[in-house]
């Protein structure tokens, strides 16, 4: 853990490194990728400061929201804008960079499943890096144990005692392993948008398994019993989406079958 990377000019951290990394990374996969499905790379370079406004803005309201008691009641309103200290929630930049995609399709008249399709690897390249930021930043630890793989953050108010799982680490390379497993099925997608709604199935499930080993929720964040986290609440919708567009996208239409020429002929 070293939240610091450079402190001239100005101070930058490596959460904001990593984060940045895995946006251009998967920027510049996702225009690769477009010429798969016929759209000019320029689109999706275009569409990118959408997406990390998006992005952003969806994040930090989310994070503002699920923890305003924690951090932000009777704090200085400028406090709400303070991301370059963290505090970014997946699922809320996932939201808001839907929304600026399907207004950006919009306003451009592009297929939106298409252009999902070439973005949702995309999304979970970003996670892999992303992720290793928030190990950089001491965020989203684990709970203790006594595994070999366990991790100990320097001592700091905000970091645990002890070794604890190393979840960021867990969360990052199975990640990787999805957008390999995404960038396979681009090619043998058998209809516009299976691969957007595959990587809401999926990423759903890898991290509802992750926040097993999550201990960095307050006590009164854990709901139905304490068996869940917000995440994995949020997850169960995640992945409940993914399952309707599945069964609710057009599939296209099978070609006619064509009779064998003998029966063409008695058909004469």
């Amino acid at each position: 853990m070293h939240k610091i990377a450079l402190e001239w000019p100005v101070t930058i951290t490596w959460y904001g490194i990593f984060v940045a990394a895995g946006f251009l990374f998967g920027l510049w996969t996702a225009s690769r990728r477009a010429l798969l499905e016929r759209i000019d790379p320029e689109i999706i370079i275009d569409l990118g400061p959408w997406l990390l406004v998006g992005t952003i803005f969806g994040a930090r309201v989310l994070f503002v929201v699920s923890y305003w008691q924690e951090f932000f009641a009777g704090q200085p309103l400028m406090e709400i804008f303070k991301i370059w200290r963290g505090g970014l929630v997946f699922y809320g930049g996932l939201i808001g960079a839907s929304l600026a995609c399907v207004l950006y399709a919009w306003r451009r008249k592009l297929p939106l499943w298409k252009l999902a399709d070439v973005l949702a690897p995309s999304i979970a390249l970003g996670s892999f890096f992303g992720r290793w930021g928030c190990l950089m930043n001491g965020c989203c630890y684990g709970k203790p144990t006594r595994l070999p793989w366990g991790i100990h953050f320097p001592k700091g108010p905000d970091t645990p005692p002890g070794y604890v799982h190393p979840t960021q680490i867990y969360d990052s390379l199975l990640n990787l392993g999805l957008y390999a497993a995404l960038a396979w099925l681009v090619r043998r997608k058998k209809f516009d948008g299976q691969v957007f709604a595959t990587y809401l199935i999926c990423y759903a499930v890898v991290r509802s398994f992750v926040e097993i080993f999550r201990g960095d929720y307050p006590p009164q964040m854990h709901y139905l019993g304490g068996w869940a986290t917000p995440a994995q609440l949020v997850s169960l919708g995640v992945a409940s989406a993914g399952a309707l567009l599945l069964w609710l996208l057009p599939r296209p239409a099978a070609p006619a079958r064509q009779q064998p020429q003998a029966e063409a002929k008695m058909a004469k």
